[in-house]
């Protein structure tokens, strides 16, 4: 019987964190060296924003370059990371059948700016499930619950978003959060450690921080997915936890099975 994985919410912040040396790379790296390597990994990226729920089944996923702007060397960038269709249909038979398979999109910034750094020999198939617009925090939720069993055969639950996430907000002089990043990014993070996931779900309790944070559940959605996928009893712990730019949180989250003896 496979080893129980963890489950992972990164803050992946700007694409260019994927060929950057900086605080968040090193930490994504740093990562990599203490997770056990998982025989697939079921990516959910803020990036793959649906109408409908939707899954990848390619044995060779595109990798999509879904940012515009940036350094030619960012688009030289290569993850040929494999896909998974055993995976695929493994998730889609837990999920329902209300997901529809769609490789027309693939693997997004999203996914390998970071698994670049955390596995950067590209060799762990992934598979990646789109958030559904249309879905309520609690549906987001329910999905991942129901992806559970996934960690007990190996597979990394991997969201990818941000919890403070307001790019029209965006100040350029700042190297850390305003007020209100910062005072959602501290509501966010007490209710995690505190497992108090209905805070989480109703994130609007949080009032004008959470309507400056969370101006589309794109980037936020992620997270409830690795919340459902958690146990009770898993051990929680954060890395790069802190803002930048004034309206981003780059805070990520581990949820580890408690160690028996």
């Amino acid at each position: 019987m496979k080893k129980r994985l963890p489950v992972l919410f990164v803050g992946h912040g700007s694409p260019m964190n994927a060929i950057e040396n900086n605080e968040y790379s090193r930490a994504w790296s740093a990562l990599g060296d203490k997770l056990e390597k998982p025989s697939a990994i079921l990516s959910v990226s803020a990036h793959w924003f649906t109408r409908g729920t939707k899954l990848n089944d390619s044995p060779t996923p595109n990798m999509i370059y879904d940012m515009y702007g940036f350094p030619e060397e960012l688009y030289q960038l290569k993850y040929p990371a494999p896909g998974s269709p055993e995976l695929a249909y493994k998730a889609k038979a837990l999920i329902g059948d209300f997901v529809t398979i769609d490789n027309n999109w693939g693997i997004d910034h999203g996914t390998w700016s970071v698994l670049n750094r955390v596995f950067p020999k590209a060799d762990v198939p992934i598979v990646q499930l789109s958030v559904n617009a249309a879905l309520t925090p609690e549906e987001h939720y329910a999905i991942g619950q129901k992806l559970q069993p996934l960690r007990d055969e190996g597979v990394l639950i991997f969201g990818s978003g941000n919890i403070v996430h307001n790019l029209s907000r965006v100040d350029w002089r700042m190297n850390d959060g305003q007020p209100w990043a910062q005072d959602f990014d501290h509501y966010i993070s007490n209710a995690i450690f505190a497992k108090d996931h209905e805070s989480v779900l109703h994130y609007e309790l949080a009032g004008q921080p959470a309507e400056l944070s969370v101006p589309s559940v794109d980037h936020f959605a992620p997270l409830l997915y690795v919340l459902g996928a958690s146990n009770s009893d898993d051990e929680i712990s954060s890395l790069n936890d802190s803002c930048t730019l004034g309206s981003m949180c780059m805070a990520s989250y581990l949820f580890t099975p408690k160690q028996t003896s």
